[in-house]
């Protein structure tokens, strides 16, 4: 028995393709016409602006205004000349802080500090991050010229006593390492401008003796265990910057208004309920963000237009890491998360600073993602 041949007339099977083609570019143009009518261009055109401009360094006050994208080409070249001059002005500036007065260090090979660095007394800025190093040499001491102590991203488990022998120190940096206390000498650091200690997970309070620290400006103590402020830093009465957030506060003391020159206050991811009344008497205060999803009484005058404050409550809602880790593997996952927390808020904060008004309230969403 033979095979069976089907046979089709060719002008049927061209007309059915030719009608499926008919159909698709139809689909096609109206697809096309959607798009154009839709946000998701626009949404597009904006993030590959945005793209671009963080691609070559351009700072994003620049082309967001306001929560708006401004996408103007001109606007992108001006913004690049300016960039470009900014960056020259950097270079120059970097150059200068290689100078023969500042120490910098950076790289996980480093374990100790080099032995040539005890002579070198005459250094005004010591920049380290990204070591190994877990301890700050006592002789430390003899760096009486030190202004700069910027020692981010290490492993640093304690300051020596002999950090309160820098009488002319201005700015500490140890965010990011693994303190679990700060020596009460570091009181003795009388012109201190600068404190940042956030990011070390474990610090639960500040030694009584920082009370001295009359010049400070800024501190910043968040992402660790504090479950109240601190009363050295309600004494420090020439504070403008006050960063507590991601803590265990859950209230704020009602003496909360002695630091009169207070500006900025970030108190978001805490657990507090209430906000006292205190509060209104910081008149300096203008950006006050906090976490609103335990708060249930609040001054209304908070949320009133016509003060400069800029009230922001913030609804958090961190998705929890449910993958297994050791201690140290989960510690050292939390301490990133927190410094990309850090970062995300950094720039959110500045965007705030540049807009006439603010959200009533704004949903904050962490991703947890694994590769």
């Amino acid at each position: 028995m033979g095979h069976k041949v089907v046979v089709f007339d060719i002008s049927v099977v061209r007309a059915l393709w030719e009608t499926r083609v008919k159909k698709h570019k139809a689909w096609q143009k109206k697809e096309a016409e959607r798009l154009e009518k839709s946000a998701l261009e626009k949404i597009k055109e904006e993030w590959n602006f945005v793209a671009e401009c963080r691609r070559k360094g351009i700072p994003q006050a620049e082309y967001c205004k306001n929560g708006f994208v401004d996408t103007s080409v001109r606007l992108l070249e001006r913004i690049e000349r300016r960039s470009l001059a900014s960056q020259s002005a950097l270079s120059k500036e970097r150059d200068k802080r290689s100078s023969e007065f500042v120490f910098e260090l950076s790289g996980d090979h480093w374990k100790e500090f080099p032995d040539s660095l005890k002579e070198q007394t005459h250094l005004k800025e010591w920049h380290i991050s990204n070591t190994l190093i877990q301890i700050i040499p006592k002789y430390i001491e003899l760096f009486q010229a030190m202004r700069i102590l910027d020692l981010p991203k290490n492993q640093i488990s304690r300051l020596p006593a002999e950090i309160g022998c820098l009488k002319n120190l201005k700015e500490l940096n140890v965010s990011f390492n693994h303190l679990k206390s700060i020596p009460p000498e570091l009181g003795d650091c009388e012109n201190l401008e600068k404190l940042d200690c956030s990011g070390n997970l474990e610090l639960t309070e500040l030694p009584f003796e920082l009370s001295n620290l009359k010049q400070v400006s800024f501190v910043d103590i968040s992402a660790n265990k504090f479950a109240s402020v601190p009363i050295c830093v309600l004494r420090m009465s020439n504070l403008k910057w006050l960063d507590i957030s991601n803590n265990n506060l859950s209230d704020l003391p009602q003496d909360i208004d002695r630091l009169e020159g207070l500006q900025t206050f970030l108190l978001y991811k805490n657990k507090l309920t209430y906000l006292p009344y205190a509060l209104l008497n910081l008149k300096k205060l203008t950006l006050l963000v906090v976490s609103g999803d335990h708060l249930v009484e609040l001054p209304t005058a908070l949320c009133d237009s016509s003060t400069p404050l800029k009230f922001v409550s913030l609804k958090d809602n961190p998705l929890e890491n449910t993958q297994c880790q050791d201690g140290d593997e989960m510690m050292e996952s939390e301490r990133d998360r927190q410094h990309f927390d850090k970062e995300f808020m950094k720039a959110y904060i500045e965007d705030l600073k540049e807009r006439e008004s603010v959200p009533s309230y704004t949903t904050k969403v962490s991703f947890s993602l694994q590769l």
